[in-house]
């Protein structure tokens, strides 16, 4: 017996951005809590509610956009379907720190006729550059950035394409000032050195290069490391505690022995999962360069020579040295990456499905 094949119904199709926040408990203290809504969509599962049976707390969330309504199909027959949508420019990054998350998906829920709704959920990632909330934008198109290799486009795409250049302008601009900053570095028994360094704005995917020169030192440094670090504090009103420290996280490091010598240098690199610094009601991202240094105050007697002159010199280290030792923080501003290349990384090969 041959079994008829039907036509499928798809009553409908909604896309959705929302923004989940989520604070840990053990570091921050919110507001309570409106206890009196009630989710509609444990009771009724005809209701469209992008973030139902989420944990955390939606922050952000863009009008729903009807993608398809009474939507018939044959066998095997697909149809595909685009979705754009704008996000408030003092939108928070995403972010997965020790104290607060926020995350951003696309939801997108299809309804069978007379059946329950099915979500599908997609994270993807959000950078933003602070700033461009007061950038005063070009009232002529004529005198905005553009990029003059491209074909002009028209409508929505146009303006997107200004917007990508001009970010990209503020990117370059600010990451691309250099200057001489020297610091003279020592403790309560003199100079151990000075430290060099061109800028002290970088983008993500950059690498953070710094020099040391030990010539000018009065001390011997032993060893010095490095480390690229994050600090996450939140404000004193959504703190737990009263004087709660402020976290820090490191990203890279470069450690060293330096004895006898003269000069050094180190890279980090700013890796492209990294979050650039930000500010919202709630917490505050910022980098840092921490330094570590490792000094003695016994200038003699660091080698020891065994042996006469006509026989072969071993030079042995001594057992104990007295040694010192003191940190340096040195405040850094990281701002995103290029978009154009941060859209180039991100277009991996990725499948999300429902069934309906």
């Amino acid at each position: 017996m041959m079994r008829k094949v039907t036509n499928e119904m798809l009553a409908w199709a909604r896309a959705q951005i929302h923004c989940q926040f989520h604070a840990s408990e053990n570091w921050i203290a919110l507001p309570p809590s409106d206890g009196s809504k009630h989710d509609v969509q444990a009771e009724n599962e005809t209701v469209f509610i992008p973030n139902r049976g989420e944990q955390s707390q939606c922050i952000l969330s863009t009008p729903p956009k009807i993608l398809f309504c009474d939507l018939q199909m044959d066998p095997r027959e697909s149809k595909s379907y685009s979705y754009c949508e704008t996000l408030p420019i003092d939108s928070p990054p995403s972010f997965w720190g020790q104290s607060v998350k926020y995350v951003y998906k696309l939801t997108i829920g299809c309804q069978h006729v007379n059946s329950p709704i099915k979500l599908l959920r997609v994270p993807f990632r959000v950078l933003v550059l602070h700033g461009l909330k007061d950038y005063q934008f070009p009232q002529d198109e004529a005198v905005a950035p553009s990029n003059p290799f491209l074909e002009e486009e028209e409508g929505g795409l146009k303006k997107d394409s200004h917007l990508v250049d001009l970010v990209t302008e503020l990117l370059m601009v600010a990451t691309s000032r250099h200057s001489l900053h020297l610091y003279n570095i020592s403790n309560t028994r003199g100079k151990v050195g000075t430290f060099c360094i061109f800028k002290t704005v970088y983008k993500i995917r950059e690498d953070v290069i710094g020099t040391f020169n030990f010539l000018e030192g009065d001390i011997p440094c032993l060893q010095f490391s490095v480390s690229l670090q994050m600090e996450e504090s939140i404000r004193e009103e959504f703190q737990r505690r009263r004087g709660q420290p402020i976290s820090f996280s490191t990203h890279t490091r470069h450690q060293e022995a330096c004895l006898h010598t003269a000069q050094s240098s180190f890279s980090l690199p700013i890796l492209l999962g990294s979050t650039p610094g930000f500010t919202t009601n709630i917490v505050s991202l910022k980098w840092r360069l921490h330094f570590k240094f490792v000094t003695s105050g016994e200038l003699a007697g660091i080698c020891l020579v065994h042996g006469s002159q006509s026989e072969a010199v071993t030079w042995t280290g001594v057992e104990q040295i007295e040694v010192d030792t003191f940190s340096w923080d040195l405040p850094i501003k990281v701002l995103p990456t290029n978009p154009i290349l941060a859209s180039y990384v991100s277009q991996f090969s990725s499948t999300n499905s429902i069934t309906i």
